[in-house]
């Protein structure tokens, strides 16, 4: 898998993670303050470990935005320290990349 797939596929993740954390708290809006105890003491914990997931989520998108960044700058430090090779892998990456394209 390539980085760049890999990285689709936890921005995906992300997002999908958002979605539920956002429907959850519609569902606790929406429950109100209906119930007896029992249900209120359910309530905050729901409550309680959404905003822990939110948190985590948060960290975890500083972390994947820090990881890219990192990534960035080790890619242009290679690129302006080796412009002949990355000249060469870009050139031989369209080449094959022309050939699997002709082919179809």
């Amino acid at each position: 898998m390539s980085e760049q797939t890999l990285q689709a596929d936890k921005e995906r993740l992300l997002a999908d993670v958002r979605s539920v954390l956002n429907s959850t708290e519609e569902l606790l809006a929406a429950a109100g303050d209906e119930g007896g105890e029992k249900t209120q003491e359910l309530k905050a914990k729901v409550a309680a470990n959404l905003k822990l997931a939110k948190a985590r989520l948060v960290e975890a998108e500083h972390a994947a935005v820090e990881k890219a960044r990192a990534a960035a700058r080790a890619t242009d430090q290679y690129v302006h320290e080796n412009p002949w090779k990355s000249i060469g892998v870009a050139a031989a990456g369209a080449f094959l990349l022309g050939l699997l394209v002709s082919r179809r």
